[in-house]
C-alpha cells in the first residue's frame, strides 16, 4: 500500500481522510457578515418570505444589524413587503444594498431590474450565479445576522446557497396540512446532507384567532408543528396565525411594524444557538 502524501489533488484513492473541495465564495473585501441563516421549505406557497421578514425585523429590533438576501430570483417578494421602491446603487467594484427604515440591508433581483414586474426567464445556472453575486458583489456592512429567503425545493439555487455561503443554520417553514410531513422531511434531509443544523420549525397559517370569541380555529387542520419537531429533533417551533392585519401590513410594505411576538421565542433560540461572540 502506497504511503499517503496528504495531497488529495493528485490521489485517486477514496479514503476516509480525503479532503472535500470547498465551494465557499468570498465576500467583497469591504463586507462583513457574522451569521447566515437560510429560511427554507420543500415547497412553495408556505410563507418563507413572510417568515424571513418577521425574523429579520424582530432581530433588528433587538439591536442587531441584520440583512436579507432574497435568493428567490424568479419570485421575489421581499422588496414589496419592506416597502422598498428604489433601485440598488451600483459602484465600480460592488453593489450597495437598499436600506429599510429600521436599517435592515436588502438585496433582491427586483432592486436591479428596470421594471419589478419584468419576469426573470433564466435557466438554473444563471439564476444560481445571480444568487452567488448577491453574496460576493454586494457591500454588506457590519451584518450580525443575514437571513436568506430561499426558493422552494432542493434544486440548483438551494444547493448553490448551501455550498457557496457559510450557512450557520436553517429555519424550516411549513403549514398544518398532512402533506407537509413529507415536505419537511425533504428539507431536513437536505440540511443534514449539507451538515447544517436546523434551528427551528415555523408553522405558518397555523390558526385563526377569532376577534369575537377569542378562540383559536385551526382552519387548515390540527397543528403538526410540535409532532414534526419531535420527530426530527428540531429544537424550537413557532406558529404564525392567519391574520388579516399582518396581510394588510405586508401588502403596504410595513412588515417591520408587524408585532413579532409569534416568532420572538424562536429568535431567542437563534441568539442562543448562534451567539455573535
Amino acid at each position: 500500500m502506497r504511503e499517503c502524501s496528504h495531497d488529495c489533488s493528485s490521489c485517486s484513492a477514496n479514503c476516509a481522510e480525503r479532503k472535500q473541495e470547498s465551494f465557499l465564495k468570498a465576500l467583497n473585501p469591504g463586507s462583513s457578515v457574522k451569521k447566515v441563516i437560510a429560511v427554507v421549505s420543500g415547497k412553495g406557497g408556505v410563507g418563507k418570505s413572510l417568515v424571513t421578514g418577521l425574523l429579520a425585523s424582530e432581530m433588528q429590533r433587538r439591536g442587531h444589524r441584520c440583512a436579507v438576501l432574497d435568493a428567490d430570483i424568479t419570485g421575489p417578494s421581499i422588496p414589496k413587503s419592506f416597502g422598498i421602491t428604489e433601485h440598488a446603487m451600483g459602484m465600480e467594484e460592488y453593489l450597495l444594498p437598499v436600506t429599510t427604515q429600521s436599517g435592515l440591508q436588502i438585496m433582491s433581483i427586483n432592486l436591479i431590474l428596470e421594471n419589478e414586474t419584468e419576469p426573470v426567464v433564466w435557466r438554473g445556472p444563471v439564476i444560481a450565479g445571480a444568487v452567488t453575486q448577491f453574496w460576493t458583489d454586494v457591500l454588506w456592512t457590519d451584518v450580525d445576522y443575514m437571513f436568506v429567503d430561499m426558493p422552494p425545493g432542493t434544486g440548483d439555487v438551494p444547493l448553490t446557497v448551501f455550498q457557496s455561503l457559510p450557512v450557520d443554520g436553517v429555519v424550516i417553514v411549513t403549514t398544518p396540512q398532512d402533506l407537509v410531513g413529507m415536505i419537511v422531511t425533504k428539507a431536513v434531509k437536505m440540511a443534514e446532507m449539507m451538515h447544517v443544523p436546523v434551528l427551528g420549525l415555523v408553522e405558518n397559517m397555523s390558526y385563526y384567532l377569532c376577534p369575537d370569541c377569542g378562540r383559536q380555529h385551526e382552519i387548515f387542520g390540527e397543528s403538526r408543528a410540535e409532532r414534526l419537531a419531535a420527530d426530527f429533533a428540531i429544537p424550537h417551533t413557532a406558529r404564525v396565525p392567519i391574520d388579516p392585519k399582518i396581510t394588510a401590513m405586508v401588502d403596504m410594505g410595513e412588515i417591520e411594524q408587524v408585532d413579532g411576538g409569534c416568532v420572538s421565542a424562536l429568535v431567542d433560540s437563534i441568539e442562543n444557538e448562534l451567539p455573535l461572540s
